[in-house]
């Protein structure tokens, strides 16, 4: 073999072991999101991100790590469910893999919390793997208002909610459509997405509960969606009216957005290991509604 040959051969072979010492990490994450504006990392303020690839590359004594969420949270959300992932050489995690979830809550503020970490199995990717995203929203109807105990993860509703009211108007939004009506649009993005639970119970005398699943979620639209509910919950707007707004697919001003204090990301599944890989490339499809019927 010529020198150019046993160069391209060696090249080859350092490409490959740098691909084989880099290992993927599954993170569990819970934190309250009051004082962070939200998860992604932004010149000059605090952020889930900013604060957990800083603790990593301080505890793995790395010079940066890079971490990827499920699900980007706003300002003021908060999870107990959050998943994320970082690359990180074999070496580091074989040298402080077994210290390094204590050493992050050793390092990490007082309101976010790492709660696992592991190798992630093959294929498995924190944004694409998911099979769905669970939310819950808290909101208080109490005359006195929210608890003080509650204050930062309970809204505070000044009106009397009829929770029927609002589970017979969700019934209508379940299913796949064009959440437009109900999403901050961003450019090249769909506005796609298959609802999969959107109901509502009453917790305690005045604190009710909303938990919204579906297999992803568009910008803003969980909150939208709680703003629409609770103006039928309190009699505002008729039952049948945030279907109609959803039947128009454009983003409607008279939907209020709720502050985002009330709202939890709770859990992320994700389908069985010899799976992640293929729903990873399912959801990264341009996603469209099926034709509903042609006329000449």
């Amino acid at each position: 073999m010529d020198e150019v040959g046993m160069d391209e051969k060696a090249t080859a072979v350092s490409e490959a072991s740098e691909k084989e010492t880099t290992v993927r990490l599954r993170m569990e994450i819970a934190y309250d999101g009051t004082d962070f504006s939200g998860w992604a990392t932004q010149p000059t303020r605090r952020t889930v991100q900013g604060e957990l690839e800083s603790a990593l590359a301080r505890v793995l004594r790395l010079p940066e790590v890079s971490v990827a969420c499920a699900g980007r949270t706003d300002a003021g959300v908060h999870a107990r469910g959050q998943v994320a992932q970082a690359d990180i050489p074999l070496t580091t995690w074989e040298s402080e893999g077994e210290r390094v979830l204590r050493r992050l809550a050793g390092v990490l503020p007082k309101d976010v919390r790492v709660n696992g970490v592991r190798l992630a199995p093959p294929g498995f990717d924190a944004r694409f793997s998911p099979l769905f995203r669970r939310y819950v929203y808290r909101i208080s109807d109490a005359p006195h208002g929210v608890d003080p105990l509650r204050r930062r993860d309970v809204l505070w509703h000044r009106h009397p909610v009829d929770v029927d009211r609002m589970n017979e108007a969700a019934a209508l939004l379940v299913g796949e459509h064009d959440f437009a009506a109900f999403c901050k649009k961003r450019e090249g993005a769909t506005t796609i997405r298959e609802l999969l639970r959107l109901e509502w119970i009453r917790e305690s005398e005045y604190l009710i509960a909303g938990t919204i699943q579906a297999d992803a979620f568009c910008h803003n639209m969980v909150r939208a969606l709680v703003g629409a509910l609770l103006a039928v919950g309190d009699g505002r707007r008729e039952v049948e009216w945030p279907g109609r707004v959803l039947g128009a697919a454009v983003r409607d001003s008279s939907v209020h957005v709720v502050g985002p204090q009330g709202l939890s990301l709770e859990e992320v599944r994700y389908p069985a290991d010899e799976e992640l890989a293929e729903r990873a490339n399912l959801t990264r499809r341009v996603r469209e509604l099926p034709c509903k019927g042609h006329r000449g």
